[in-house]
């Protein structure tokens, strides 16, 4: 199998796969954005995996997103919902019974389209091993959606039915990347069409645990950086203080969810210095 070219200079490299870890929005997106920045920092970085769960039900916002949909205030206030703003762009995700992948990626192809190619053909092959069939979306990219999971792109993969099974969003920076992606394993209906209006992804069959979708994901990440050596090591301390300090830099609240609170717009805003493509 012949090796890309950004993949060429990985070898010598370690890539840092970090065991799956459970918490809530703001540790999360604080610990990616740290990494990331890890990255930039370092002297010949390799790229980092990470797989994480949601203790609780969140909703992340996209960097750019403004929210529009008093519903969710209300979801909120009631102790029902929590909302996080994620680093990368794209629309919202409901997160809670599924597994979010967090992949940080020192030299990636130039264009954003064939870093999620190279992406969705690594989590084709993992979850291949799982006997699960996905193919890349060919719906319209839609700047005002509200639900990521309403349409699906070439950055999302999808099952011969034709429904989302993963939504994926990016935030490059110096020419680093941060990739998210979102697989709803068994998300609560109810929440889901209390936030969406719609009905959640459901698998056509038996719906795989976490642990298996991480595994065979984490065996298949070989095939995106051939001849690449990679260590679990888990969060050091360091980094936990770090992100213990910056977490709340990621929170929303109940004013930035309110359309109708114009310091709430103002506020949204000032997420979009430095912008991320995705």
């Amino acid at each position: 199998m012949s090796i890309p070219a950004s993949c060429r200079s990985e070898f010598g490299r370690l890539g840092r796969l970090i065991p799956a870890l459970a918490g809530q929005g703001p540790e999360h997106m604080a610990f990616d954005a740290l990494l990331l920045e890890h990255c930039q920092s370092t002297n010949n970085p390799g790229p980092v995996l990470r797989f994480y769960l949601w203790e609780g039900s969140w909703l992340s916002l996209g960097r750019h997103q403004t929210p529009r949909s008093n519903h969710w205030l209300n979801l909120v206030r009631n102790g029902r919902l929590n909302v996080v703003r994620r680093p990368s762009g794209g629309g919202a995700v409901l997160h809670g019974g599924g597994l979010t992948y967090a992949l940080i990626w020192p030299d990636p192809p130039r264009q954003r389209r064939e870093a999620y190619r190279r992406v969705n053909a690594w989590i084709t092959a993992g979850l291949a091993r799982l006997d699960l069939e996905l193919y890349p979306g060919d719906d319209p990219a839609l700047t005002g959606s509200q639900n990521c999971f309403a349409s699906a792109t070439t950055a999302d993969l999808v099952d011969p039915s034709g429904h989302k099974r993963i939504g994926s969003a990016q935030f490059w920076q110096r020419g680093h990347l941060l990739q998210h992606g979102e697989i709803p394993l068994a998300p609560s209906p109810q929440l889901w069409h209390e936030v969406f209006g719609t009905d959640p992804p459901c698998w056509q069959s038996a719906t795989p645990s976490a642990a298996r979708v991480e595994a065979a994901l984490t065996e298949a990440i070989a095939e995106l950086w051939p001849g690449l050596r990679w260590g679990v090591t888990p969060m050091s301390g360091r980094e936990q203080q770090l992100v213990a300090e910056r977490a709340s830099d990621y929170e929303v609240n109940d004013s930035e969810v309110s359309s109708n609170n114009p310091e709430a717009r103002m506020e949204v805003t000032a997420w979009r210095s430095g912008r991320p493509k995705g």
